[in-house]
């Protein structure tokens, strides 16, 4: 049995680092762009933005601000939407698979905190077998602050026994990165997800370009 003496969990954030669900976002706010007579985004340019959430697609979508009276009936047809269109076309990233494996075999604990909604985060959990072994979804609807605040990985860590020291956690966000080195754990950001720069310092975040790179990341932590 292979063993890890520094890492006893790992904690991931959802979209854009454990699976793509990218597709399913994109859709579903074209789908309302359409029926309001909109331009539809194009994938590869808004694919970035994922990892900002349904007010910044909202935004985007419908060149508007925040302050706009229409924005949040826009933002709510935009959600209501994309809960039908949850699990369509989103998987799991290449290589999460074997990374999963590696922590299982390790006797390593893992977990999940993101900034996705509950109500939308656990049927992508709950969708994916590879998934079935999480032994928390952390998600804003249980804190008073979401990431970059350090709160859900710190109570993740809490809930499950075991010392941030003791955490690699894993984002495809400079705010996940940030999160985990305030809640003092060690951290590994993905360039394959959406939102992390590649051309920056990161400092003592190890940084991969594909999934299957995180095991080797974990093993030097």
């Amino acid at each position: 049995m292979l063993k890890n003496l520094n890492t006893k969990l790992v904690l991931f954030d959802l979209d854009g680092t454990l699976v793509d669900t990218a597709p399913d976002f994109v859709t579903s706010l074209n789908n309302i762009l359409k029926k309001h007579g909109r331009d539809v985004l194009d994938f590869e340019h808004v694919r970035s933005f994922v990892s900002e959430g349904s007010a910044k697609f909202t935004e985007i979508g419908f060149k508007i601000n925040q302050n706009d009276t229409n924005f949040q009936i826009y933002r709510a047809e935009f959600l209501k939407e994309y809960k039908k269109n949850l699990i369509n076309e989103s998987k799991i990233f290449d290589g999460i698979d074997s990374v999963i494996k590696y922590i299982k075999d390790s006797n390593i604990s893992f977990g999940i905190v993101t900034n996705k909604p509950y109500d939308y985060a656990l049927p992508v959990v709950n969708y994916f077998e590879e998934l079935s072994d999480s032994k928390i979804l952390i998600c804003p609807d249980h804190l008073k602050e979401s990431k970059p605040s350090p709160e859900g990985i710190l109570l993740a860590c809490k809930r499950i026994g075991i010392s941030p020291s003791h955490t690699v956690y894993v984002g495809d966000h400079p705010n996940d990165l940030t999160a985990g080195k305030r809640a003092g754990t060690k951290t590994i950001g993905c360039l394959y997800g959406y939102s992390l720069p590649k051309d920056q310092d990161y400092g003592d975040s190890i940084i991969v370009d594909n999934a299957s790179q995180i095991v080797d990341a974990i093993k030097n932590l």
